[in-house]
């Protein structure tokens, strides 16, 4: 190895040798012709996904077009709906409660 591709300079944290390379400017002051571009290797671009959007409600709905209703069971599905709200509300109700008291300091007597 002579001096031009290897110097004494190292890099401070994993101790690798460092090579001088000229710049295209300087290349172009000691009357160097600027070489080429390099060509760069390009990683195939994968097409972009589209984001999923929900079909419209009119599709949707258009299964059920003609069907009766059927109160009973509209009404024990509202009633579970309900349920799981309440049920939702007071779990979100506890677990505030719970971080308040843990925030809140201890009182001595």
């Amino acid at each position: 190895m002579n001096g031009e591709t290897h110097s004494e300079a190292e890099c401070p944290q994993c101790h690798a040798h460092l090579a001088l390379v000229l710049t295209p400017a300087a290349r172009i002051a000691e009357g160097i012709p600027p070489s080429p571009p390099a060509a760069v290797p390009v990683a195939p671009v994968e097409p972009r996904r589209d984001e999923y959007t929900p079909p419209p409600v009119a599709e949707v709905l258009a299964a059920y077009a003609g069907r009766k209703i059927d109160g009973a069971t509209a009404a024990r599905g509202a009633a579970q709906v309900r349920e799981s709200l309440n049920a939702a509300r007071a779990a979100v109700a506890q677990r505030r409660a719970a971080r308040r008291a843990v925030r809140r300091p201890l009182k001595s007597a």
